[in-house]
């Protein structure tokens, strides 16, 4: 069987930067254990497979070992390859998860929007080993959604954590989020995601979900300029509309081909 790929770095506006997501179109559905075989193989945070329904696309997302919930980056690369391969007149995608609901996306002039759900973070208890597993001694403020979402004082406290993989991965979640008010930007964060395969994701639509409503709270505005600080790094034009997050990037396509299994 032979299959399209694609890479695509997105929210970059060259390629190197961002969060790189392969992106496997489909007419049908494969079996999950070959879907999880070919995100294993292509080793990257995500491989996305889409199937074209009446509403729009379907939409699933495999890390290296397992599907997961909800990913930004990832259907941000969907969007600009339904935009550039499949369906070029196209304004508005609708995709339809398994988990996450109904999500949008957007492309006008080169810029891609999500229509992400909000998730604000809640109070939890601090796990004995987050602040070891990051590498400092205290925090602002621990809170957790899907991840664990710990507020750090300023930018350089974002910059400087070292985090201890093999502790991170002894949470009782798949990854944990580090955010502060930016100096240029808004907000600045870092995501680690070891329990998924992922030691620091480049830039990370979902965890958006929760850093947008989080601070859009505090810095009593609904627009923000976010940025990741990985190595890579990424931009994030992003807005809460009641109780849904907007996210808008570039993408740029790294690799086409077709894979054989």
């Amino acid at each position: 069987m032979k299959l399209a790929i694609y890479q695509v770095d997105a929210f970059a506006e060259t390629v190197f930067k961002g969060n790189p997501a392969a992106v496997v179109p489909l007419e049908e559905w494969l079996e999950d254990e070959l879907m999880q075989q070919i995100a294993a193989e292509n080793n990257l945070s995500e491989t996305a497979f889409f199937v074209k329904t009446d509403e729009g696309y379907h939409l699933r997302w495999f890390t290296p070992e397992y599907e997961i919930d909800l990913c930004g980056h990832a259907t941000l690369a969907s969007a600009y390859v339904i935009k550039n391969f499949v369906e070029p007149h196209a304004v508005e995608i609708n995709f339809s998860t398994q988990k996450a609901g109904v999500l949008k996306a957007s492309a006008k002039d080169g810029m891609y929007t999500l229509d992400f759900p909000s998730r604000m973070p809640q109070a939890c208890e601090v796990p004995d080993k987050l602040f070891a597993s990051l590498g400092i001694s205290n925090a602002v403020e621990v809170l957790r959604s899907r991840d664990y979402f710990v507020v750090l004082p300023n930018e350089e406290a974002v910059r400087n954590v070292e985090p201890d993989y093999t502790l991170m991965k002894e949470l009782d979640t798949i990854g944990v989020i580090v955010t502060a008010k930016g100096h240029e930007a808004d907000v600045v964060s870092r995501c680690f995601y070891p329990g998924a395969g992922i030691p620091e994701d480049p830039v990370t639509g979902s965890a958006h979900s929760n850093i947008v409503p989080y601070w859009t709270e505090k810095l009593g505005k609904t627009k923000l300029f976010c940025q990741q600080l990985s190595a890579r790094g990424g931009d994030l034009q992003c807005e809460l509309i009641g109780d849904r997050v907007l996210m808008s990037g570039k993408c740029m396509l790294y690799l086409q081909g077709d894979i054989f299994v």
